[in-house]
């Protein structure tokens, strides 16, 4: 069985001391490569030492992500243009709106996510979107993008089948973890009437650890409970959902 994490921050604090422990155990379950989200600029020298380190396993993303956008948000994003012109990267993301933990700039999470799908659309590279309290309203604008050819990965996707169908009919992916293992998420009746070619895997470790693991340090190797529990979903085997799921990530993210 071959996996792919599509998103998950293995260059954070919470790995120093065991990463490549981290890695060979997500390698022995299938899992070949590891992508990494862009947060903000400090955790850029991380994020490319990881990348260095495990070379065509851990492969980077660029971005500013909106609860990172602050009154400096324009140095910010100065400094993802910079790399964006230095080199490829797999993504840019994890970019969006989060309106859970503050509203002081909701403007300037507008027009930095709007500036990144533009960078997106010039380099042709997919986005990877996260949205918190603002699902509608990340769907609205991407849609105005759609027509300029923007695709890409709803990450963390815990929305409701209404959410899903616009996600999909703009052609963008459902990325989907350890949430759907949670018995009062709603994820699971969702998903039972979502196709398989509409969806990709991750973990965002190490959050949003699935169950048995809950309320632990997430990592890229638990990424096998989420395939058990969409097998068991789809009623089909294991192997099917991640010959399919791996083969999406694969198209979006097409280094």
């Amino acid at each position: 069985m071959t996996l792919i994490d599509t998103h998950c921050h293995l260059y954070a604090e919470e790995f120093v001391g065991d990463i490549e422990t981290i890695i060979k155990n997500a390698t022995l379950e299938g899992v070949q490569k590891f992508y990494l989200p862009g947060i903000d600029s400090n955790s850029i020298d991380a994020m490319f030492t990881l990348e260095k380190q495990f070379p065509g396993k851990c492969i980077a993303m660029m971005g500013l992500h909106p609860c990172y956008v602050k009154k400096n948000f324009k140095d910010e994003l100065a400094i993802v243009q910079q790399w964006l012109a230095k080199r490829q990267f797999a993504a840019i993301g994890e970019i969006g709106l989060d309106f859970y933990w503050d509203k002081n700039f909701v403007r300037e999470q507008y027009e930095a996510f709007r500036t990144q799908i533009e960078w997106a659309i010039a380099y042709n590279n997919p986005i990877v979107i996260h949205t918190r309290n603002a699902m509608q309203e990340t769907i609205n604008l991407v849609k105005e993008y759609v027509p300029k050819g923007i695709k890409g990965i709803f990450h963390c996707f815990s929305g409701s089948y209404e959410s899903a169908k616009e996600i999909i009919d703009a052609g963008f992916y459902l990325g989907i973890g350890g949430v759907l293992t949670y018995k009062n998420a709603g994820l699971a009746e969702v998903l039972s009437k979502i196709d398989l070619q509409h969806i990709v895997l991750e973990t965002d470790a190490p959050y949003l650890t699935p169950v048995p693991f809950r309320g632990k340090r997430n990592e890229s190797s638990y990424l096998k409970y989420i395939v058990a529990k969409l097998a068991a979903i789809k009623q089909i085997p294991p192997e099917e959902v991640a010959n399919i799921t791996t083969a999406n990530a694969e198209k979006i993210f097409c280094l």
